[in-house]
């Protein structure tokens, strides 16, 4: 199996002044080819560093892809860096490139300065690969590394740059490179812990064969996903998946790239189904979550944010003397405010949260990190059935929130 490393250049990344996106866009790629990323790696604007980095992962890797350090700037300075690494003898003008300069730079009403000519400027021994979106191309360096079989690929770093010269390199990859698949199939569950759920799998996984590896991936509100993947020869996951639904049921709740909020929005839409929903606690993010998926007016008819005690009362119908003798955060608010928003907007299914997100607000009795949820559905003879979930986390006021709407959300999944 073909391995790779994964490099981007520059101080900012290093000093927390920019996130790297572009080191999980080309991870996913490689996979999709099936070469197996072995490291990722951020090097400041530092000669030798850039030099002693790339050549170890040149000798321990079959390609490296590098990101970053190519603009028109002084502390620009991989291009320099490569050309040692890769034994150039100098330079020349990449015709392709520079003429695509002149095009980006006519069309901006821009002078050509020579800072701008030496982006078209490369080691003599690369492989050029233009880039149409940005002044930098790309590079290609064969025959490296200690066994001189390693190619080194270098990008620029600004992402959409990046990401649109992928394609090209991808197709330049598998021309060089003799590839064997890796393929990846994903389950995602909701509602146990990831140690619980280890401990739960732990046979199942054990049994697995030695070229089929498991990786927990735990989100907040998507759940654990379970990334089963296979290393060569065709995949067949089926026997492997049926098996873990006969010891998970309904804590499985879709695959590949399922989220609750899509999982829901296809049940609804097969049953010719609506819903409505009635926040709290959850601001708005709830409605947030299910306007996402697209084509969501299909199912979905609006929500009330009822955050005051008058609104409950006003819009949603809740008793006062529900909300005197219980409280906003109470199961009895919750049933009333589903109830109540699915008979104003007419619907047939209706989630409610109501809790205390935090940090200040909470009691003894209802701590920070309380809510209540419920997931109201109108059965055949017009009633309404309504379930009902409390809940408990210690966390910040957003993932409270976010984790308020992810658990409101499986409520209603389970109760669809």
């Amino acid at each position: 199996m073909k391995t790779a490393s994964i490099c981007t250049i520059g101080d900012e990344i290093l000093i927390g002044q920019i996130v790297d996106t572009n080191s999980s866009h080309i991870s996913r790629e490689l996979n999709l080819l099936g070469i197996q990323v072995r490291n990722m790696t951020s090097i400041g604007d530092d000669r030798s560093r850039i030099i002693e980095e790339l050549g170890n992962c040149l000798d321990n890797t079959d390609i490296v892809i590098v990101t970053g350090g190519l603009g028109p700037t002084k502390d620009d300075i991989t291009k320099d860096a490569l050309r040692e690494l890769s034994g150039s003898a100098g330079y020349r003008i990449s015709p392709k490139q520079m003429a695509h300069i002149e095009r980006i730079l006519k069309a901006r009403g821009i002078p050509m300065i020579e800072n701008n000519r030496a982006q078209a400027m490369v080691p003599d021994n690369c492989t050029v690969i233009p880039n149409k979106l940005g002044t930098a191309p790309g590079m290609a360096f064969y025959g490296l590394g200690k066994n001189g079989t390693s190619a080194l690929y270098s990008l620029p770093g600004v992402p959409f740059e990046a990401v649109g010269l992928l394609p090209d390199v991808m197709a330049d990859i598998r021309g060089h490179f003799d590839l064997e698949a890796i393929t990846h199939h994903t389950i995602v569950t909701f509602g146990i812990p990831e140690s619980t759920l280890a401990k739960q799998i732990e046979p199942w996984e054990d049994a697995l064969p030695d070229n089929i590896h498991l990786a927990y991936l735990p989100d907040p509100t998507l759940g654990v996903r379970l990334r089963l993947t296979q290393f060569g020869g065709e995949a067949d996951f089926k026997p492997y998946i049926a098996e873990l639904q006969k010891i998970l049921g309904n804590a499985i709740y879709g695959e590949g790239d399922d989220t609750l909020q899509s999982v829901i929005g296809r049940r609804l839409r097969e049953a010719g189904k609506t819903l409505a929903l009635a926040e709290s606690c959850t601001g708005g993010h709830l409605s947030e979550l299910i306007t996402s998926v697209a084509g969501c007016s299909d199912y979905y008819k609006g929500s009330v944010t009822s955050y005051s005690n008058e609104v409950k009362m006003k819009v949603l119908g809740v008793s006062a003397d529900t909300l005197r003798q219980f409280g906003a955060v109470s199961e009895q608010c919750v049933r009333e405010m589903s109830s109540g928003v699915l008979r104003a907007l007419d619907t047939d299914y209706a989630v409610a949260t109501s809790g205390i997100a935090g940090p200040g607000g909470g009691s003894p009795e209802k701590p920070v990190g309380t809510a209540w949820l419920a997931a109201a559905k109108r059965l055949p003879d017009g009633s309404i059935s309504v379930a009902t979930q409390c809940v408990h986390f210690a966390s910040s006021r957003s993932v409270n929130i976010e984790r308020f709407a992810s658990y409101a959300l499986d409520l209603l999944r389970r109760n669809l």
